[in-house]
């Protein structure tokens, strides 16, 4: 392997991680102020998707504008989810709350498909061009809009969380729901605003990989391929869900490879991280940031 290829992975893999990152900090971002596991995550992207698709195709706007309208579409979309479907879950046990996101999963799906169709559709061409030289090597013009605005939300959520009132409150009720109840916090005007945030994050990551391979329900399952570098960062830290996206999507590529040339499995790509999931639940369960919860029996 020479060292330009070597480059054009690693290039490829951080890309493609930091769009995993952005995806598992919407999970993290959820689990922090509610304690859930929200399985629909990869449908917020499907959604956002063929949200996106729908008004570039049908009204000719630009892609700017059409982007616009549906991140304020899934602001909408998430705090009337949270109102109309979890709020009244508050105070129910965990699990069940996770079987609604998973039942939530199994409507969504069926729905997309039944109003825009089975087949994938590609986006109307955004770029003129849709390749760039950087250093040599090749890189998706996507790929680079994906990343700049990869890193913007990374930096949005940083600012979030230490310095906006809503990204203090919902600091406080993750650590304790109770206490910051006590303080005057809305827990759930919280709840509200993580799953809108969650749900307008999710849709981003949807937009650019749809741009990428076109919209599908096979956008769905990004949700799941996500879960493995949150487990590996840590449930509760963004830091760790930006880490473990960064690791993931350079492992992927490094698997890909090695299955292409050595291996001859063919399905590398697919299942390596699964297996860095199996093996940080042995090793470390609470993940490489993980707040480790300490039970006195």
């Amino acid at each position: 392997m020479n060292l330009s290829f070597l480059l054009q992975l690693l290039v490829n893999g951080v890309i493609v991680g930091t769009l995993y990152g952005v995806v598992a900090m919407s999970f993290v971002l959820i689990y922090k102020a509610s304690r859930v596991v929200n399985f629909a995550q990869g449908e917020f992207l499907l959604i956002g998707a063929w949200i996106c698709w729908w008004v570039l195709t049908k009204y000719q706007v630009p892609f700017v504008i059409g982007f616009a309208i549906t991140l304020v579409f899934m602001l909408v979309f998430g705090i009337l989810l949270q109102l109309v479907v979890l709020r009244p879950m508050i105070g129910q046990p965990v699990i069940s709350v996770i079987m609604v996101t998973i039942g939530l999963s199994l409507i969504f799906q069926p729905m997309m498909a039944w109003i825009f169709g089975v087949s994938a559709q590609p986006f109307p061409p955004i770029f003129e061009t849709q390749s760039v030289n950087i250093l040599g090597l090749q890189v998706q013009t996507v790929y680079i809009l994906s990343m700049a605005i990869s890193l913007f939300i990374m930096g949005g959520f940083a600012w979030f969380f230490k310095f906006s009132r809503m990204g203090l409150a919902m600091r406080a009720t993750a650590f304790d729901q109770q206490v910051a109840q006590s303080m005057g916090i809305s827990v759930k005007q919280v709840f509200a605003m993580a799953w809108a945030i969650s749900a307008m994050v999710s849709s981003v990551a949807g937009i650019v990989v749809g741009v990428v391979n076109g919209v599908s329900s096979a956008l769905s399952g990004f949700g799941i391929k996500v879960f493995p570098a949150v487990i590996l960062g840590g449930l509760d830290s963004v830091v760790g869900a930006v880490v473990g996206g960064l690791i993931i999507g350079i492992l992927e590529h490094f698997a890909h490879w090695l299955d292409v040339t050595v291996l001859g499995w063919g399905n590398m790509l697919k299942i390596a991280p699964f297996y860095v999931l199996i093996v940080i639940l042995m090793i470390k369960p609470y993940g490489l940031f993980g707040t480790k919860d300490i039970e006195r029996m």
